[in-house]
């Protein structure tokens, strides 16, 4: 008998467990993970603080100063650790990430920008723009495995 119960249990649990594992997950959080930098050469966080979403540098290949922020008392810290990505809220209607901005240390600007997922949240898509996203650029975050 106890074979019996204990083979109906696992039954239950490898039938239901994936579905009920499933159900917890909000599908804004999918967004929610660590991404390859477009270059390949960084690595980004996803993380969700309070109802939004927000993106910080995890690692870089080279460390380097916020050196072309245009405020002149944050030039001096590291791009390791700072937010790139910042409030953005979940569209349930259109599946995008909107609202938010994005920062390129590169030259020190921030944009306008929504986020998106493709093939079944491996990639996530960035359109940084100004103004509306017709005028803008895309750059492709491949989810680290």
């Amino acid at each position: 008998m106890k074979q019996l119960l204990s083979a109906v249990a696992t039954f239950v649990f490898f039938l239901i467990g994936p579905w009920a594992f499933a159900q917890t997950t909000s599908p804004a959080d999918r967004i929610v993970g660590t991404y390859f930098s477009p270059d390949k050469d960084g690595k980004i966080q996803i993380y969700k603080q309070g109802t939004k979403y927000f993106g910080k540098v995890l690692s870089g290949k080279k460390a380097r100063k916020d050196d072309q922020n245009p405020d002149p008392a944050l030039r001096n810290r590291d791009v390791i650790g700072a937010n790139i990505f910042e409030n953005f809220g979940y569209d349930a209607k259109s599946g995008e990430w909107t609202d938010g901005t994005i920062y390129d240390p590169n030259n020190g600007k921030t944009y306008d920008c929504k986020l998106w997922l493709e093939q079944n949240g491996a990639v996530m898509m960035a359109r940084g723009f100004i103004g509306i996203s017709l005028f803008g650029r895309t750059a492709t975050f491949e989810r680290v495995k």
